[in-house]
């Protein structure tokens, strides 16, 4: 397995009025923070957020090439991030104690936290398609092309790992620093992992190693 130390290349917030950032995904433009009762849309250029969505926000976010999908409570909402209109629900895997979220290969890949899993959720109805084991609390999820990466937060140790999508054995650690934790994981396609940290309010840009 290989091993590195994170490199955190940029912080941003807190932001105004989101005392916790959950969820976090990238849609090309625009880091969306999951921050409890509404998404906000940061600009990663300028710190800045662009847009905020009145919709209840508490988990994972995903992007889907034009919706956003939204985990509060027990369910996943799709979304519409022009208007925030919530187009339809399905029920959430793990019952309310559901973590990260990604979409990929046509399908939502869901995080549960305290049980250490991912599963593969079917979009349209929420059934459970397959599960993955982690032996770590499974925060943020995001898919790089073909490698599955989740983050990890247990006691004060937390870390991203790339997993095998088939198997869920690891393949490459990225510890973050002491006292930094993650909950939302997303990538930007350009080098970039951004980290919701949890209470503290704040998202970090941190450097996937070569």
């Amino acid at each position: 397995m290989k091993q590195s130390q994170a490199r955190i290349i940029r912080e941003y917030g807190p932001f105004p009025g989101a005392s916790t950032v959950g969820g976090v995904d990238y849609d090309g433009r625009y880091v969306w923070l999951a921050t409890g009762d509404k998404l906000q849309a940061l600009d990663p250029a300028s710190g800045e957020i662009q847009k905020t969505l009145d919709v209840a926000a508490d988990a994972g976010t995903a992007f889907d090439g034009t919706h956003l999908y939204q985990i509060a409570e027990k369910r996943i909402q799709k979304i519409d991030p022009n208007t925030g209109e919530i187009i339809a629900t399905v029920p959430a895997p793990g019952d309310g104690e559901d973590s990260g979220m990604a979409w990929a290969e046509g399908s939502l890949w869901v995080g549960q936290y305290r049980k250490r899993k991912i599963h593969q959720v079917d979009p349209q109805t929420g059934a459970v398609l397959r599960t993955l084991e982690s032996d770590r609390f499974v925060t943020g999820v995001t898919w790089i092309n073909d490698e599955l990466w989740h983050g990890t937060w247990e006691g004060d140790d937390a870390d991203l790992r790339h997993i095998d999508s088939r198997t869920g054995d690891v393949l490459e650690r990225i510890d973050l620093p002491e006292g930094v934790h993650v909950s939302g994981l997303t990538y930007d396609g350009n080098g970039s992992f951004y980290c919701g940290g949890g209470p503290s309010g704040k998202v970090r840009a941190v450097s996937r190693p070569e």
